[in-house]
């Protein structure tokens, strides 16, 4: 009877210790070591700087090294396909934005991951409109200026990029199949350069994100026609949106997130959602933020992947119907 009694009671003890097991989250003893947030960017740009401040944050609340990784190169794939290949455990998270949900549609050969397949929503960390923006003394004084101009000589007025397939060329892609107008695109490598000869009178008209030009807007060297953003900004409420002037469809953001590889498990990726929504909240980030001309976004990991399908849906049909291509 006795030896039947102990092991009943071992068996209960067994049972109970695989309930108390099988019911602890994965999330309770995250993170056990140190946690990597991979920029498929070089430093210096605020993919950079809002990947360092979401470690400084993460760090302090867990008390665990955070470490950022620059990782840049092939259009932000190399460091995208890191990101995506790590073990899903949590360790390894991954700055995206914009060109994980257009390079899909742009490199026609494929890519090394899927988007949608290979990485699990974290957060909407912040988001920035881009301006529509002519030299000071252009012709152009308004935004209906500009569209009747360019309806009336088509392919006549040109548009500086940072090359095919980047927020500011897809924006306009956009924006000339809304108006029904034709421009032509005159690519460049990166930002500054545009800016210079938008200056220098080489080029008409551009968009590009709004902390490179609204300096130069404020500086009265540029005239900023609208902002690409639903509603009005509060970095520069003066300028009215493309949707107010007769567009009403017209919304472009260019936003910043953070994802972990897909099979991560739910409960650690609602604990980094949970720790990034207070760091937003902070005035140290929001400061940064400001500086940096962004806005900050937050919200759940469900608000993420709900933005991630409406952006999908918006750009693969403005990329198919224009035939736009980066391979």
């Amino acid at each position: 009877m006795k030896k039947t009694l102990a092991t009943a009671m071992l068996a209960l003890a067994g049972a109970l210790g695989a309930t108390a097991t099988a019911a602890a989250s994965p999330a309770d003893n995250y993170p056990g070591k140190n946690v990597s947030i991979v920029v498929p960017y070089t430093p210096g740009g605020f993919n950079d700087t809002m990947a360092r401040l979401f470690a400084r944050k993460l760090q302090d609340a867990w008390g665990q090294p955070v470490i950022v990784e620059n990782k840049p190169g092939a259009g932000t794939v190399i460091g995208t396909e890191f990101g995506a290949r790590a073990a899903p455990d949590g360790y390894t998270l991954t700055i995206v934005g914009f060109p994980l949900v257009v390079n899909q549609y742009l490199y026609t050969k494929g890519l090394p991951y899927d988007a949608q397949k290979d990485f699990a929503p974290i957060i909407v960390g912040a988001q920035t409109p881009n301006l529509l923006v002519v030299r000071a003394d252009s012709p152009f004084k308004s935004l209906k200026e500009l569209v009747d101009h360019a309806k009336a000589a088509p392919g006549r007025l040109n548009y500086a990029t940072a090359g095919t397939g980047t927020s500011n060329h897809l924006t306009m892609e956009y924006f000339k199949s809304q108006t029904g107008t034709d421009m032509v695109q005159i690519p460049y490598k990166g930002s500054a350069p545009m800016v210079t000869d938008l200056l220098g009178g080489q080029v008409d008209v551009m968009f590009d994100n709004m902390p490179h030009v609204l300096p130069h807007v404020q500086a009265g060297k540029m005239r900023a026609l609208a902002v690409t953003s639903a509603q009005r900004s509060a970095l520069a409420p003066d300028i009215p949106t493309v949707a107010e002037q007769g567009y009403p469809d017209f919304s472009v953001a260019v936003w910043y997130g953070l994802a972990a590889p897909a099979g991560t498990p739910p409960a650690i990726v609602e604990k980094i959602n949970a720790e990034l929504n207070k760091a937003l909240q902070a005035d140290d980030v929001k400061q940064v933020f400001a500086q940096q001309g962004v806005e900050a976004v937050g919200g759940s990991v469900e608000d993420f992947q709900r933005f991630f399908q409406a952006q999908m849906d918006k750009w693969s049909v403005v990329i198919k119907e224009n035939g736009i291509k980066a391979d």
